[in-house]
Protein backbone atom coordinates (compact mmCIF):
# COMPACT_ATOMS: atom_id res chain seq x y z
CA UNK A 1 0.00 0.00 0.00
CA UNK A 2 2.57 2.32 0.81
CA UNK A 3 4.50 1.65 -2.28
CA UNK A 4 1.57 2.67 -4.38
CA UNK A 5 1.26 5.94 -2.68
CA UNK A 6 4.05 6.87 -3.31
CA UNK A 7 3.99 5.81 -6.90
CA UNK A 8 1.21 8.10 -7.06
CA UNK A 9 2.65 11.08 -5.44
CA UNK A 10 3.65 12.73 -8.74
CA UNK A 11 -0.02 12.44 -10.23
CA UNK A 12 -1.55 14.28 -7.23
CA UNK A 13 1.14 16.56 -7.64
CA UNK A 14 -0.19 16.78 -11.08
CA UNK A 15 -3.70 17.48 -10.29
CA UNK A 16 -3.05 19.67 -7.38
CA UNK A 17 -0.86 22.20 -9.08
CA UNK A 18 -2.13 22.32 -12.55
CA UNK A 19 -5.22 22.15 -11.96
CA UNK A 20 -5.60 26.02 -12.04
CA UNK A 21 -3.26 26.33 -15.51
CA UNK A 22 -4.27 29.53 -17.07
CA UNK A 23 -2.95 30.29 -20.84
CA UNK A 24 -2.73 33.48 -21.97
CA UNK A 25 -2.27 33.48 -26.06
CA UNK A 26 -0.56 30.95 -27.83
CA UNK A 27 2.76 30.34 -26.28
CA UNK A 28 4.54 29.29 -29.35
CA UNK A 29 4.35 29.91 -33.00
CA UNK A 30 3.57 26.19 -33.93
CA UNK A 31 3.30 22.49 -32.93
CA UNK A 32 4.81 19.49 -33.61
CA UNK A 33 3.78 16.20 -33.10
CA UNK A 34 5.55 12.87 -33.82
CA UNK A 35 4.93 9.50 -32.34
CA UNK A 36 2.97 6.49 -32.34
CA UNK A 37 -0.86 5.46 -31.44
CA UNK A 38 -0.92 7.62 -27.96
CA UNK A 39 -0.81 10.65 -30.66
CA UNK A 40 -1.91 9.76 -33.93
CA UNK A 41 -4.92 11.40 -34.71
CA UNK A 42 -5.83 10.29 -38.12
CA UNK A 43 -2.27 9.52 -40.00
CA UNK A 44 -3.51 6.07 -39.95
CA UNK A 45 -7.45 6.48 -41.59
CA UNK A 46 -6.36 5.74 -45.21
CA UNK A 47 -2.97 3.09 -44.66
CA UNK A 48 -3.74 -0.80 -45.17
CA UNK A 49 -3.11 -1.42 -41.56
CA UNK A 50 -4.62 -2.82 -38.62
CA UNK A 51 -3.69 0.01 -36.44
CA UNK A 52 -5.90 2.59 -37.45
CA UNK A 53 -9.02 3.63 -35.09
CA UNK A 54 -11.60 5.75 -37.33
CA UNK A 55 -14.63 3.97 -36.35
CA UNK A 56 -16.95 4.27 -33.29
CA UNK A 57 -16.56 3.46 -30.10
CA UNK A 58 -13.25 5.67 -30.87
CA UNK A 59 -14.17 9.02 -30.29
CA UNK A 60 -16.84 8.33 -28.01
CA UNK A 61 -16.64 11.72 -26.51
CA UNK A 62 -14.85 13.74 -28.78
CA UNK A 63 -16.13 16.48 -30.61
CA UNK A 64 -16.31 15.52 -34.07
CA UNK A 65 -16.36 11.55 -33.22
CA UNK A 66 -13.89 8.84 -34.43
CA UNK A 67 -11.02 10.66 -36.16
CA UNK A 68 -8.40 8.21 -35.97
CA UNK A 69 -7.46 8.98 -32.26
CA UNK A 70 -6.69 5.69 -29.80
CA UNK A 71 -8.95 7.38 -27.23
CA UNK A 72 -12.39 7.51 -26.24
CA UNK A 73 -11.37 11.56 -26.63
CA UNK A 74 -8.84 13.93 -26.74
CA UNK A 75 -5.11 12.59 -26.45
CA UNK A 76 -1.89 14.02 -24.55
CA UNK A 77 -0.53 16.26 -27.93
CA UNK A 78 -4.46 17.45 -28.07
CA UNK A 79 -4.17 18.99 -24.45
CA UNK A 80 -0.64 20.08 -24.62
CA UNK A 81 -1.64 22.08 -27.71
CA UNK A 82 -4.69 23.24 -25.59
CA UNK A 83 -2.40 24.28 -22.58
CA UNK A 84 -0.29 25.92 -24.77
CA UNK A 85 -2.84 28.40 -26.22
CA UNK A 86 -3.28 27.06 -29.77
CA UNK A 87 -7.09 27.17 -30.40
CA UNK A 88 -7.25 24.95 -32.89
CA UNK A 89 -6.07 20.88 -32.62
CA UNK A 90 -2.96 20.27 -34.55
CA UNK A 91 -3.81 18.43 -37.46
CA UNK A 92 -2.42 15.25 -39.00
CA UNK A 93 -0.07 15.13 -41.88
CA UNK A 94 -2.13 13.83 -43.65
CA UNK A 95 -5.04 15.70 -44.06
CA UNK A 96 -3.16 19.28 -43.46
CA UNK A 97 -2.66 22.38 -46.09
CA UNK A 98 0.86 23.05 -46.99
CA UNK A 99 0.73 26.22 -45.60
CA UNK A 100 -0.30 24.58 -41.45
CA UNK A 101 3.53 23.31 -41.68
CA UNK A 102 3.61 27.37 -39.95
CA UNK A 103 1.91 26.57 -37.20
CA UNK A 104 2.26 22.53 -36.88
CA UNK A 105 1.70 19.39 -38.32
CA UNK A 106 0.98 16.03 -36.49
CA UNK A 107 3.09 12.84 -37.65
CA UNK A 108 2.47 10.24 -35.56
CA UNK A 109 1.31 7.14 -36.43
CA UNK A 110 -0.17 4.07 -34.67
CA UNK A 111 2.15 1.70 -34.71
CA UNK A 112 5.32 2.97 -35.42
CA UNK A 113 8.72 2.38 -34.21
CA UNK A 114 12.25 3.27 -33.81
CA UNK A 115 13.02 -0.25 -35.57
CA UNK A 116 11.79 -0.37 -39.50
CA UNK A 117 10.28 -3.56 -38.91
CA UNK A 118 8.49 -3.06 -35.62
CA UNK A 119 4.66 -3.94 -36.19
CA UNK A 120 5.36 -5.15 -40.04
CA UNK A 121 2.50 -8.01 -38.94
CA UNK A 122 -0.05 -4.94 -38.76
CA UNK A 123 0.89 -3.58 -42.31
CA UNK A 124 1.50 0.27 -42.87
CA UNK A 125 2.61 2.31 -40.75
CA UNK A 126 4.61 5.18 -40.76
CA UNK A 127 7.77 4.76 -38.89
CA UNK A 128 9.77 7.50 -37.24
CA UNK A 129 12.51 7.73 -39.77
CA UNK A 130 9.73 8.53 -42.43
CA UNK A 131 7.84 10.89 -40.05
CA UNK A 132 10.99 13.34 -40.27
CA UNK A 133 11.18 12.86 -43.38
CA UNK A 134 7.36 14.12 -43.91
CA UNK A 135 8.44 17.04 -41.55
CA UNK A 136 11.68 18.03 -43.83
CA UNK A 137 9.51 17.98 -46.75
CA UNK A 138 6.10 19.85 -45.54
CA UNK A 139 8.29 22.78 -43.89
CA UNK A 140 10.39 23.06 -47.13
CA UNK A 141 7.36 23.66 -49.26
CA UNK A 142 5.89 25.75 -47.10
CA UNK A 143 9.26 27.75 -46.81
CA UNK A 144 8.83 28.20 -43.44
CA UNK A 145 11.45 30.36 -41.73
CA UNK A 146 14.60 28.40 -39.88
CA UNK A 147 13.92 31.39 -36.89
CA UNK A 148 10.33 30.47 -36.42
CA UNK A 149 11.00 26.41 -36.84
CA UNK A 150 13.50 27.04 -33.61
CA UNK A 151 10.88 28.97 -31.40
CA UNK A 152 8.39 26.30 -32.32
CA UNK A 153 7.30 23.16 -29.62
CA UNK A 154 7.84 19.58 -30.50
CA UNK A 155 6.99 16.48 -28.95
CA UNK A 156 8.32 12.90 -29.32
CA UNK A 157 6.27 9.89 -27.96
CA UNK A 158 7.95 6.96 -29.70
CA UNK A 159 9.49 3.33 -28.62
CA UNK A 160 6.27 1.26 -26.84
CA UNK A 161 6.21 -0.69 -29.96
CA UNK A 162 9.29 -1.73 -30.60
CA UNK A 163 8.62 -3.86 -27.40
CA UNK A 164 4.91 -4.39 -27.72
CA UNK A 165 5.36 -5.66 -31.29
CA UNK A 166 8.56 -6.86 -31.57
CA UNK A 167 11.02 -7.48 -28.61
CA UNK A 168 7.80 -9.08 -26.79
CA UNK A 169 6.74 -10.88 -29.69
CA UNK A 170 8.25 -13.68 -30.84
CA UNK A 171 6.56 -14.34 -34.23
CA UNK A 172 7.76 -12.90 -36.62
CA UNK A 173 10.49 -10.99 -34.69
CA UNK A 174 13.79 -12.43 -33.43
CA UNK A 175 15.16 -9.76 -31.27
CA UNK A 176 14.39 -11.30 -27.81
CA UNK A 177 17.12 -13.62 -29.34
CA UNK A 178 19.28 -11.95 -30.33
CA UNK A 179 19.49 -9.14 -27.51
CA UNK A 180 19.41 -8.90 -24.07
CA UNK A 181 16.99 -6.12 -22.38
CA UNK A 182 20.19 -4.10 -21.99
CA UNK A 183 21.64 -4.64 -25.38
CA UNK A 184 17.90 -4.01 -27.25
CA UNK A 185 17.69 -0.69 -25.35
CA UNK A 186 21.13 0.27 -26.23
CA UNK A 187 19.77 -0.40 -29.91
CA UNK A 188 17.15 1.69 -29.93
CA UNK A 189 19.02 5.02 -27.98
CA UNK A 190 21.48 4.95 -31.14
CA UNK A 191 18.41 5.47 -33.80
CA UNK A 192 17.17 7.37 -30.97
CA UNK A 193 19.85 9.59 -30.88
CA UNK A 194 20.76 9.85 -35.10
CA UNK A 195 17.02 11.36 -35.20
CA UNK A 196 17.42 13.68 -32.75
CA UNK A 197 19.99 15.17 -34.27
CA UNK A 198 18.24 14.75 -37.23
CA UNK A 199 15.72 16.76 -36.21
CA UNK A 200 17.96 19.44 -34.46
CA UNK A 201 20.18 19.88 -38.50
CA UNK A 202 15.75 20.77 -39.58
CA UNK A 203 15.53 23.69 -36.96
CA UNK A 204 13.80 22.03 -33.73
CA UNK A 205 15.56 23.46 -30.27
CA UNK A 206 12.48 23.05 -27.98
CA UNK A 207 11.58 19.51 -27.97
CA UNK A 208 9.74 17.19 -25.21
CA UNK A 209 10.69 13.56 -25.18
CA UNK A 210 8.58 11.34 -23.61
CA UNK A 211 9.95 8.13 -22.23
CA UNK A 212 7.98 4.58 -21.94
CA UNK A 213 4.92 4.14 -19.76
CA UNK A 214 4.76 0.93 -17.31
CA UNK A 215 3.47 -0.67 -20.33
CA UNK A 216 4.07 -4.09 -18.43
CA UNK A 217 0.68 -2.82 -16.45
CA UNK A 218 -1.62 -2.48 -20.00
CA UNK A 219 -4.30 -5.04 -19.98
CA UNK A 220 -2.84 -6.44 -23.28
CA UNK A 221 0.41 -7.19 -21.95
CA UNK A 222 -0.91 -8.13 -18.20
CA UNK A 223 -2.67 -11.04 -20.22
CA UNK A 224 -0.07 -12.27 -22.54
CA UNK A 225 2.89 -11.84 -20.19
CA UNK A 226 1.33 -12.41 -16.42
CA UNK A 227 -1.62 -13.94 -15.22
CA UNK A 228 -3.94 -11.00 -16.09
CA UNK A 229 -3.90 -9.30 -12.78
CA UNK A 230 -0.77 -8.02 -12.19
CA UNK A 231 1.60 -6.00 -13.94
CA UNK A 232 4.29 -8.18 -16.21
CA UNK A 233 7.42 -7.63 -13.93
CA UNK A 234 9.80 -8.67 -17.18
CA UNK A 235 8.58 -6.26 -19.80
CA UNK A 236 8.43 -3.30 -17.24
CA UNK A 237 12.08 -3.96 -15.57
CA UNK A 238 13.15 -4.05 -19.86
CA UNK A 239 11.37 -0.54 -20.41
CA UNK A 240 12.56 0.63 -17.22
CA UNK A 241 16.68 0.42 -18.43
CA UNK A 242 15.39 1.97 -22.01
CA UNK A 243 13.79 5.01 -19.92
CA UNK A 244 17.22 5.18 -18.19
CA UNK A 245 19.16 5.21 -21.15
CA UNK A 246 16.61 8.25 -22.42
CA UNK A 247 16.96 10.13 -20.05
CA UNK A 248 20.65 10.27 -20.28
CA UNK A 249 20.63 11.09 -24.22
CA UNK A 250 18.30 14.27 -23.52
CA UNK A 251 20.81 15.65 -20.85
CA UNK A 252 23.88 14.91 -23.05
CA UNK A 253 21.72 16.52 -25.93
CA UNK A 254 21.14 19.63 -23.49
CA UNK A 255 25.33 19.76 -22.58
CA UNK A 256 26.77 18.87 -25.99
CA UNK A 257 24.23 20.34 -28.52
CA UNK A 258 24.04 24.55 -29.46
CA UNK A 259 20.85 25.73 -28.42
CA UNK A 260 19.17 22.42 -27.54
CA UNK A 261 16.52 22.75 -25.00
CA UNK A 262 15.19 19.31 -24.71
CA UNK A 263 13.14 18.14 -21.87
CA UNK A 264 12.31 14.15 -20.66
CA UNK A 265 8.80 12.88 -20.03
CA UNK A 266 8.86 10.56 -17.09
CA UNK A 267 5.84 8.29 -17.52
CA UNK A 268 6.89 5.44 -15.89
CA UNK A 269 7.17 6.71 -12.49
CA UNK A 270 3.92 6.49 -10.75
CA UNK A 271 2.71 4.33 -13.70
CA UNK A 272 1.24 1.76 -12.17
CA UNK A 273 -2.47 1.31 -12.79
CA UNK A 274 -3.53 0.44 -9.47
CA UNK A 275 -1.66 3.37 -8.21
CA UNK A 276 -4.19 5.79 -10.48
CA UNK A 277 -6.63 4.61 -7.55
CA UNK A 278 -5.39 7.27 -5.73
CA UNK A 279 -7.06 9.89 -7.57
CA UNK A 280 -10.31 8.51 -8.08
CA UNK A 281 -9.81 6.27 -11.05
CA UNK A 282 -11.34 2.94 -10.00
CA UNK A 283 -10.83 0.45 -12.71
CA UNK A 284 -7.22 0.16 -13.85
CA UNK A 285 -6.81 -3.26 -14.89
CA UNK A 286 -9.44 -3.62 -17.88
CA UNK A 287 -10.39 -1.98 -20.51
CA UNK A 288 -13.52 0.30 -20.95
CA UNK A 289 -14.34 -0.86 -24.23
CA UNK A 290 -14.95 -4.29 -25.55
CA UNK A 291 -12.55 -6.03 -26.56
CA UNK A 292 -12.20 -9.56 -28.16
CA UNK A 293 -10.04 -12.24 -26.46
CA UNK A 294 -6.19 -11.95 -27.98
CA UNK A 295 -6.78 -8.20 -29.55
CA UNK A 296 -6.14 -5.13 -27.89
CA UNK A 297 -8.59 -2.74 -29.91
CA UNK A 298 -12.38 -1.88 -29.40
CA UNK A 299 -14.69 -3.80 -30.88
CA UNK A 300 -16.63 -1.77 -33.67
CA UNK A 301 -19.84 -0.57 -32.38
CA UNK A 302 -20.07 -2.43 -29.18
CA UNK A 303 -20.85 -1.59 -25.45
CA UNK A 304 -18.49 0.83 -23.53
CA UNK A 305 -18.35 1.36 -19.78
CA UNK A 306 -20.79 4.78 -18.88
CA UNK A 307 -18.39 5.82 -16.23
CA UNK A 308 -15.36 6.55 -18.79
CA UNK A 309 -13.52 9.26 -16.26
CA UNK A 310 -12.85 6.12 -13.60
CA UNK A 311 -10.95 3.99 -15.98
CA UNK A 312 -7.28 4.00 -16.42
CA UNK A 313 -7.50 2.35 -19.84
CA UNK A 314 -9.89 2.77 -23.21
CA UNK A 315 -8.50 -0.30 -24.77
CA UNK A 316 -6.20 -3.02 -24.34
CA UNK A 317 -3.80 -0.80 -24.72
CA UNK A 318 -4.27 2.57 -24.77
CA UNK A 319 -6.02 5.42 -22.13
CA UNK A 320 -8.41 7.53 -21.64
CA UNK A 321 -8.73 11.17 -22.06
CA UNK A 322 -9.41 11.29 -18.53
CA UNK A 323 -5.85 9.64 -17.68
CA UNK A 324 -4.20 11.59 -20.81
CA UNK A 325 -5.57 14.76 -19.24
CA UNK A 326 -3.15 13.84 -15.76
CA UNK A 327 -0.51 12.84 -17.86
CA UNK A 328 -0.56 16.13 -20.16
CA UNK A 329 -0.97 18.48 -17.15
CA UNK A 330 1.51 17.00 -15.32
CA UNK A 331 4.38 17.47 -18.04
CA UNK A 332 2.77 20.35 -19.05
CA UNK A 333 3.79 22.27 -15.71
CA UNK A 334 7.00 20.10 -14.78
CA UNK A 335 5.58 17.57 -12.23
CA UNK A 336 7.71 14.69 -14.29
CA UNK A 337 9.55 16.45 -17.03
CA UNK A 338 13.07 17.56 -16.16
CA UNK A 339 15.06 19.91 -16.75
CA UNK A 340 11.72 22.12 -18.02
CA UNK A 341 8.54 21.50 -18.03
CA UNK A 342 6.95 21.78 -21.54
CA UNK A 343 5.17 25.15 -20.44
CA UNK A 344 9.07 26.68 -20.05
CA UNK A 345 9.82 25.28 -23.43
CA UNK A 346 6.37 26.69 -25.15
CA UNK A 347 7.17 30.14 -23.68
CA UNK A 348 10.90 30.50 -24.11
Amino acid sequence: MVERMSKACWLVAAIIFTAATVVYGQQAPCFFVFGDSMSDNGNNNNLKSEAKVNFSPYGNDFPKGPTGRFSNGRTIPDIIGELSGFKDFIPPFAEASPEQAHTGMNYASGGSGLREETSEHLGDRISIRKQLQNHKTSITKANVPAERLQQCLYMINIGSNDYINNYFMSKPYNTKRRYTPKQYAYSLIIIYRSHLKNLHRLGARKVAVFGLSQIGCTPKIMKSHSDGKICSREVNEAVKIFNKNLDDLVMDFNKKVRGAKFTYVDLFSGGDPQAFIFLGFKVGGKSCCTVNPGEELCVPNQPVCANRTEYVFWDDLHSTEATNMVVAKGSFDGIISKPYSIAQLAKE
